[in-house]
């Protein structure tokens, strides 16, 4: 182990030596002692090094070495022109493009209705399946009505009565007015007679009156559904007894599928691009539910009236037809909300924006020659970014390569993946021929 050590040092105090002499050789220097002492046995070795050798010329060969192929650079003992950067390259184009924003939302009902008994009765059926699409007026319960039948056919029996009785007192009324003429009756039997009457058709309209309240009554043992959506299972099944009040068991809960809401929240400062967007014919809301590959497209319907101030964000709800039911209640989807669309944006391939400690620019390229300009970002849509400024459009800007570009630095475009170079032989030419 102590004898590698050694051989180690040694071997790295040679190799340091013949650097210092390879040094002085090249500056044209005596190399001091002890260096000196070394240089008559390096000396014709370091001379076969071009590098080393200040005195050789262009073309000069090496002992043992064929001719120079190129000389050091554009002039004699310059440094070496550096080559093209091969880079890809993009366009900066005008064309419209939307105004967008992408949020969380979250589907919700406009109508949710919980169906509840109006009357204490015992169920006879439940005509609905759990879960199944109802339209407005479906009947959804029967309870047992044959109680409140009853008592109208004895209402509508006492109004058939009372109507007799007010015909009868009418007729009273007519012969006292009749005989008053005459003066065979006096004015206190008429003024009777006309009370009676009066008094039997006010007794008339009472009477119609309870007939209709026990019809409306008897509707109550029919729970029809009061809204158009799904339905949940049935909160009671048959032979059971429906109660009344608020604490009563749900009979049924239908939640209005078509159309529903999409609630979602943006940051406040697109309040004003919002509010707009309510009118705008050319604004749309595109839903897509979490996991599933369709989506569904409505218009913004509402903003809420005020900004929540923990969050900074304004509250909206987007309203679509969703006949197909692919928005569910309570399902969380994506939501992109197109504003408005701007006809002449300036925009450029995403991968050609850098950034730097002064701003963001892009190279653009002056016939071979790649130029910095400063441009300023607007907006990131996919692959492409939305500029306000730096640009014109029309002009050619590179989108890989930039990492060893500098200012005025020469380039050569890639060939795409697939495509030959101009000129180059096709697979087919390069092929052998039989012959």
């Amino acid at each position: 182990m102590a004898l590698s050590g050694i051989l180690r040092g040694v071997a790295a105090v040679v190799v340091a030596g013949a650097g210092a002499v390879g040094y002085f050789h090249y500056k044209g220097q005596p190399a001091p002692y002890p260096l000196s002492l070394a240089t008559p046995y390096s000396a014709p070795l370091l001379a076969q090094i071009p590098f080393l050798n200040p005195t050789a010329k262009p073309g000069e060969t090496r002992p043992g070495s064929g001719p120079q192929t190129a000389a050091a650079g554009p002039a004699a003992g310059g440094p070496p022109a550096r080559p093209p950067v091969p880079v890809a390259t993009g366009k900066a184009e005008r064309k419209p493009m939307a105004v967008r924003l992408d949020a969380l939302g979250t589907v919700q009902t406009i109508a949710t209705v919980s169906v509840r008994a109006r009357v204490e009765s015992q169920i006879l059926e439940v005509p609905f399946e759990d879960g199944s699409s109802v339209k407005s007026g479906d009947v959804l319960f029967r309870l047992d009505s044959r109680q409140i039948e009853a008592q109208i056919r004895q209402a509508e029996a006492n109004l058939a009565r009372d109507r007799a009785q007010s015909v009868s007192a009418d007729a009273d009324y007519k012969r006292a007015q009749e005989l008053a003429k005459r003066d065979f009756a006096s004015e206190q039997r008429l003024d009777q007679a006309k009370a009676a009457a009066e008094t039997q058709r006010a007794i008339v309209r009472a009477s119609e009156a309870n007939v209709d309240n026990l019809k409306v009554q008897l509707s109550y043992y029919t729970v029809s559904a009061p809204i158009s959506g799904r339905v949940g299972p049935a909160g009671l099944k048959t032979g059971n007894i429906a109660k009344t009040g608020d604490s009563s068991p749900v009979l049924a809960l239908i939640n209005q599928t078509s159309p529903i809401y999409v609630a979602f929240s943006v940051p406040q400062r697109y309040l004003i691009d919002l509010k707009s967007s309510i009118g705008d014919q050319s604004s749309s809301v595109i839903a897509t539910p979490q996991g599933l590959p369709k989506s569904a497209t409505g218009r913004v319907a509402f903003v809420e009236n005020q900004v929540d101030g923990t969050t900074g964000t304004i509250s909206a709800r987007a309203v679509f037809t969703n006949a197909d039911e692919l928005l569910w209640p309570g399902a969380l989807c994506s939501v992109r909300l197109i504003l408005r669309t701007e006809q002449d944006a300036l925009v450029v391939p995403r991968e050609a924006v850098q950034t730097s400690q002064s701003g963001t620019f892009v190279f653009v390229l002056e016939g071979d020659v790649a130029r910095v300009r400063p441009v300023v970002v607007n907006r990131t849509m996919d692959n492409e970014i939305v500029l306000t400024s730096g640009l014109s459009g029309g002009e050619t800007v590179v989108t890989d390569g930039q990492l060893l570009l500098t200012n005025g630095a020469r380039v050569v475009v890639r060939q795409p993946a697939g495509q030959r170079p101009q000129g180059a032989p096709s697979a087919q030419q390069q092929r052998p021929t039989q012959g």
